[in-house]
């Protein structure tokens, strides 16, 4: 795997706790991701849409790789500084054409990675999610949202941890053969919460609340990480403009408005 951000290296190390961590490792992601040799790249120039900084997925590649590159490119050239995450890739590092970095090369890739975490903007509420997304399971803002959201799914398509799924049977024209196939599924789809005598989750506003309280709340609970790696895949997938980072901002000021109301007499 070849040019993995350190966002996607997050994500990895997620879906590597959920999918092959458990009491019940998932044999097709284990079959695959076993062996997987990986080459990162640290962000030097992060997109608008970035808001790692606060989810602790960037910019700089920490590990999870076995070998990460700065990309440097001034007066003095085009080049990477290459370090070794692995002892398979301090392997392929000691194969190839290259020289010491020397203590300035290393200052400038560190410096550029640092400027690229300067200039990121977006930002979660610096309070814990979890606590900020049950506390505003009541609020308004989720019509507000819903009125805005088509449901589309965008955002769990792109998203790098969200691995839903869902099972159909299938069978050829004849019946005489049938199988049964795993596909990806989003939480945004109306039958994705189908049970016995229709769905539970009909409306926009709870669909997105679901998936929203359980990237950035439940899913600490439920696997010890957010489920958010602030890559802002999301953000910039979203047809009608969606912001998550905004989202929870608006659900934050919310709360502590609710928070500010006098007691009844």
């Amino acid at each position: 795997m070849i040019g993995a951000r350190p966002c996607d290296l997050a994500a990895m190390a997620v879906l590597d706790r959920v999918l092959s961590a458990g009491a019940y490792p998932e044999p097709i992601y284990t079959a695959r991701r076993d062996g997987v040799f990986v080459v990162a790249v640290d962000c030097t120039e992060p997109a608008a849409t970035c808001f790692c900084t606060s989810m602790g997925g960037g910019p700089a590649a920490t590990g999870g790789f076995d070998l990460a590159m700065t990309e440097l490119a001034d007066a003095d050239g085009h080049r990477f500084v290459v370090r070794a995450g692995s002892p398979a890739g301090a392997e392929v590092l000691s194969a190839l054409c290259v020289r010491a970095a020397g203590p300035r090369a290393e200052s400038e890739a560190r410096a550029a990675v640092a400027a690229a975490a300067d200039a990121i903007t977006r930002s979660m509420p610096d309070e814990s999610l979890p606590d900020l997304l049950t506390g505003a399971r009541e609020s308004p803002h989720w019509a507000d949202v819903a009125d805005r959201c088509l449901t589309c799914g965008n955002c769990t398509m792109v998203c790098p941890t969200c691995f839903c799924t869902t099972t159909e049977d299938v069978a050829d024209l004849t019946g005489e053969h049938a199988e049964r196939w795993r596909r990806w599924d989003s939480c945004f789809d109306l039958d994705f919460s189908y049970v016995h005598g229709g769905s539970v989750r009909r409306s926009g506003e709870s669909r997105y609340r679901q998936w929203m309280s359980h990237k950035l709340g439940n899913w600490q609970a439920q696997f010890g990480s957010s489920g958010c790696v602030g890559c802002g895949r999301c953000i910039a997938w979203c047809p009608a403009g969606i912001d998550i980072t905004e989202e929870a901002a608006a659900l934050s000021a919310w709360r502590r408005s609710e928070r500010a109301q006098p007691c009844p007499p």
